[in-house]
């Protein structure tokens, strides 16, 4: 049913209510292989004809996706000449789109004893030429809409690409039986590399195991509460954990259904998750940029009060779960999406290195801006360098898990860095043994390169501790923090806090706002404003106005980027659209 049919059927009913079936025991199907840490694959069969996925070709079968990507396997150990069929930690990097290619790809790559790296759509082809060598792929899947853009790009490096055939997004008949995935085991073997999104440097790939993913899944299926009744809305990129573990993987372990849109769309979106068509929708995952795309369509297209009173009971009545991610969440997004819905969006935190780490509570209380405590199995600590230099490289400010927080005694509510230890945490970086000690403590700690707090009953990120926390005359100040205050004021839709250099101050707090169209904003009102609500020395010395703050797909800004554009040099940069300085709107 369209959109506008649904709206128009407001009118006239509400939805019945669901009881909410939170709790229930998962879903326990056998795993076809005998290792714990088998890939995903190795359940498909025992799920057999539940739909798998919904996408613009149809309905896929769990049964289907094994048999397409078994056969995909063969190919592609016929193209390298693997005649045992096990390409031992070879790379495969693949570009497909939001649908039923891309776990075919993904899969077909694991029962080859290959390990997936995911290729994006929109990267620039200096980007994918740069993954696909980096990463030494030994060949490139492409879905039949990509041959033609990477063609070009394997004819320079000397690697055959493999387009995935049309039979592929319909249904599979079932493999020969003498096509089978080889015995091995899977446990400490390379799985998947995922590029970082290159916020500090040039991207690295992060190469997990089988066994980290599983990690990462399970853990996710334990506190989420993921069963095989459950339908999840995707339209996320499929380049990043937040869509490939989170949103893909974790329904497909339990038997799930995933519904993939080819890319994001508001109206796509709200019609979907209003829609009582089988599967229905009843787990959404996103990144705040897309909340508030959202709740700009629900602004200009449900302005009835019968019609949102309609989107609030669909939403209350019939979704389970909404979750936050990959950036952080404005506290005016989490407030107004609470009020269009009625559900306060889960917050958790986590990285391409570690998956999910922290979690708000599924059934639970919420605090706002929290991202909750330790996932099953993960360890935390927050710490601080060791002034006196006496063989113990930092001082532990705090340490917890699943179970509880201890907190030093004297370090309560004390900022410092966020490590990370457990089985979700990844290998390595790919090819970059330096790098990979540098990420780690001497005892065996992540070092996330964030700043959190613990207080309350909760973890709290303050942001990247290279970007994020600015030192100005003396204080340490959380960029996050500023842009969640300033969020509130009425006039501002997006801002960016950086810390510019300065002679005199360390770094100088420098706002760069986008405004609401017809509105207007000088220095002198925003610094009045915000000395309600910001210490004076957090209130920003600096305003810039811009168009828009450019993010990538996750809601990321880098910052260092922004800095270079914004200051240059010590003279200052144009200001976007004036050809004026970079100094302060006054």
């Amino acid at each position: 049913m369209s959109l506008r049919r649904l709206l128009c059927a407001a009118a006239s009913r509400r939805p019945a209510p669901v009881t909410c079936r939170r709790g229930r025991p998962l879903h326990t199907a056998p795993a076809a292989c005998s290792d714990g840490s088998a890939p995903v694959f190795g359940r498909a069969l025992a799920f057999g004809d539940r739909i798998a996925l919904v996408d613009q070709h149809g309905r896929h079968t769990y049964k289907d996706l094994y048999h397409h990507s078994l056969r995909l396997s063969r190919e592609l150990c016929r193209l390298l000449g693997c005649a045992g069929g096990d390409l031992r930690e070879e790379r495969v990097s693949f570009m497909c789109s939001n649908d039923v290619s891309y776990v075919v790809a993904q899969w077909a790559s694991w029962m080859s004893g290959g390990v997936a790296v995911p290729l994006y759509r929109k990267h620039p082809r200096a980007e994918l030429e740069y993954v696909i060598r980096d990463s030494r792929s030994a060949a490139v899947l492409a879905g039949r809409e990509y041959v033609e853009l990477l063609g070009p790009v394997v004819g320079r490096l000397g690697v055959p690409l493999l387009p995935l055939p049309p039979t592929v997004y319909g249904a599979a008949a079932e493999a020969p039986g003498e096509w089978r995935v080889p015995e091995q085991s899977w446990r400490d073997r390379g799985a998947m590399i995922i590029y970082t999104s290159g916020t500090t440097g040039r991207p690295k790939g992060v190469l997990s195991t089988h066994h980290n993913i599983r990690a990462m899944v399970t853990g996710l299926v334990h506190k989420w509460a993921w069963t095989k009744d459950d339908v999840i809305l995707h339209s996320l990129p499929l380049h990043h954990v937040h869509g490939v573990v989170n949103k893909l993987l974790c329904p497909l372990w339990v038997g799930a259904t995933c519904v993939m849109l080819p890319e994001f769309s508001a109206e796509l979106v709200w019609e979907k998750l209003l829609s009582s068509e089988a599967p229905r929708i009843n787990v959404f995952m996103a990144v705040p940029t897309i909340y508030a795309k959202l709740m700009d369509y629900y602004d200009k297209h449900f302005t009835q009060p019968h019609v949102q009173d309609f989107v609030r009971a669909v939403c209350e009545e019939k979704i389970r779960l909404m979750v936050s991610g990959s950036a952080a969440l404005p506290l005016p997004v989490l407030e107004k999406w609470q009020r269009v819905t009625g559900h306060t969006l889960l917050e958790r935190y986590g990285m391409t290195e570690i998956g999910m780490a922290l979690s708000n509570p599924l059934t639970t209380a919420r605090t706002p801006g929290s991202v909750g405590t330790p996932l099953p199995g993960v360890e935390v600590r927050i710490v601080s360098e060791n002034p006196k230099k006496d063989g113990y490289p930092y001082v532990l400010h705090a340490e917890g898990n699943e179970k509880e927080t201890k907190v030093t005694p004297g370090f309560t509510e004390k900022e410092g860095e966020l490590l990370v230890r457990g089985p979700s945490v990844f290998r390595e970086y790919w090819d970059k043994p330096e790098e990979t000690r540098n990420a780690f403590t001497c005892d065996g700690w992540f070092k996330t390169g964030d700043t959190a707090v613990f207080k309350d009953g909760r973890y709290w990120i303050r942001g990247r501790t290279s970007v994020d926390i600015i030192k100005s005359g003396g204080y340490k100040i959380s960029a996050l923090e500023v842009e969640r205050l300033l969020l509130a004021h009425p006039s501002i839709t997006d801002v960016a806090v950086i810390g510019v250099p300065d002679m005199t101050w360390g770094q100088r707090v420098t706002a760069v706002v986008t405004l609401q169209e017809g509105h207007s904003l000088s220095h002198r009102e925003l610094k009045e404003w915000a000395r309600g609500v910001l210490a004076p020395y957090a209130v920003p010395s600096e305003l810039l106005l811009v168009e828009e703050i450019p993010r990538n797909q996750m809601g990321k800004i880098n910052k260092r980027d922004l800095i270079r554009q914004f200051y240059p040099s010590d003279q200052g940069a144009p200001r976007p659209g004036t050809g004026e300085p970079a100094s302060p709107v006054n």
